[in-house]
């Protein structure tokens, strides 16, 4: 992509309704607009780093086996009535009515629409365990949306659930989930804590937040220290296995780690106090396994080995991608600007050519662009007649993990500069040993 004409609306000046690092730098670096209080449209820039976080969360919930689905923002009140969460949802909860004045409602989560779908469609445990998927937009209308995509009242879910014949099974989905869960998050680039948690309105009596730590989390968190050393399951961990996957869950719950809601005082005094670490923090995911809290009052039962009708056992799981790109910038900048894991980031590479118009340099800058290209990598190419300090001070903000700079003195002598985001190292090659390591 062509800096001069691509659609990236780069403010100079920090935004005054920004509070938060991540805010100010979305807006800067024009990833996203605000349509209204709490609404935010999702620009190019944004957009591309929102598409790699999804395909990130589908890789690994297929990995564990969830199934991807699409179901509607707007849902019919009777499904919620019939839960009886209808009323006690709360003013968070936007409700309309369509034009025959039936009450709808805009999903702030899909639970009763999901256990309506499956109802309606298994009737045997033979086809259990079942865990859908899918990854939609969803509202609720926050009485205080702030920090901008971090707390915002339209916002995108990924949310799955699972349906299974027994607790024991719902256990074994709700692990699955639980690994899955380490696995994204360390592929984002974050270190996401697994502490135990309030189920506020979605219910149950086994939840687990992921939280990472940040100096601008909504709130405080306490856990232990030695989590920074627990090993992420690996990309062939196998999620048929019971006795592993309750290993590796029984194991990053070995210590202390609860949200302020959950947290026990004297427990986590009992913590040598060089271990012990309390911290404001982000939640980017939680996780619960409620039972028949849904299936009962909505008859979702199979018939069992026995022959007979079950309900069936539940459980819920929610990744917010809008939350998770500012959790991600809060976790990685400097003050010159954003810090891409290479995972997510909107670009591989940034080729910067220092003299546009200028022979050498747009003809190696042409040449850098197009091997880049067919190697399959996502190339920002800054061509525009901007001034040095200007071109440098955009690559810096917008986080790209490689620069690539072309200037007239080194492409006369066949080579370019190489320049790592993250830790500032520079190196020069030649043309074809800079082609050759960023396409390797």
């Amino acid at each position: 992509m062509r800096l001069s004409r691509y659609f990236m609306p780069i403010l100079k000046e920090n935004p005054k309704e920004a509070e938060i690092v991540s805010h100010r730098l979305m807006l800067r670096t024009g990833m996203i607009r605000q349509q209204s209080q709490g609404i935010y449209s999702w620009l190019p820039l944004g957009k591309r780093v929102l598409d790699k976080v999804n395909a990130i969360i589908r890789e690994e919930q297929n990995r564990a086996g969830a199934i991807e689905l699409s179901m509607p923002t707007l849902q019919s009140a009777e499904l919620w009535q019939e839960s009886g969460r209808y009323e006690d949802y709360g003013k968070e909860m936007l409700r309309i009515r369509d034009r025959q004045d039936r009450p709808m409602l805009y999903g702030p989560t899909n639970e009763e629409m999901i256990t309506d779908i499956f109802r309606s469609s298994v009737k045997s445990y033979k086809s259990l365990p079942l865990n859908l998927y899918h990854i939609q937009l969803k509202f609720r209308d926050e009485i205080r949306p702030r920090f901008g995509t971090m707390r915002s009242r339209e916002f995108l879910m990924k949310d799955a659930y699972s349906f299974d014949l027994t607790q024991s099974d719902a256990i074994h989905s709700y692990n699955k989930m639980f690994v899955a869960y380490l696995r994204t998050f360390d592929r984002l680039g974050l270190r996401a804590i697994p502490m135990r948690a309030d189920t506020g309105p979605i219910g149950g009596n086994h939840s687990h937040e992921f939280i990472i730590l940040a100096d601008t989390g909504e709130s405080e968190v306490y856990c232990h220290k030695s989590f920074v050393d627990f090993d992420i399951p690996a990309a062939d961990t196998d999620f048929d296995s019971v006795d592993g996957l309750q290993s590796v869950f029984d194991k990053w719950t070995s210590v202390y780690a609860a949200t302020s809601e959950m947290h026990d005082e004297a427990a986590f005094d009992a913590i040598g106090e060089n271990d012990r670490l309390s911290a404001r923090g982000i939640e980017v995911g939680h996780i619960f396994y409620f039972g028949t809290k849904y299936s009962e009052p909505m008859g979702a039962k199979v018939q069992g080995p026995d022959g007979k009708e079950h309900l069936v056992h539940m459980g819920s799981y929610g990744i917010g991608p809008t939350r998770l790109v500012p959790a991600i910038i809060e976790a990685s900048h400097d003050e010159n600007g954003i810090i891409w894991p290479a995972s997510v980031a909107p670009f591989d590479a940034v080729v910067i050519n220092m003299k546009p118009g200028d022979e050498a340099c747009d003809t190696t800058c042409d040449r850098l662009y197009v091997a880049l290209q067919n190697a399959g990598k996502d190339v920002l190419y800054d061509d525009t007649d901007d001034r040095a300090g200007t071109k440098f001070a955009t690559a810096d903000l917008i986080g790209v993990p490689v620069q690539v700079i072309a200037g007239p003195r080194a492409v006369a002598a066949g080579e370019v500069e190489l320049k790592d985001r993250k830790t500032g190292a520079r190196e020069t090659l030649t043309i074809e040993a800079a082609i050759n390591k960023l396409t390797a």
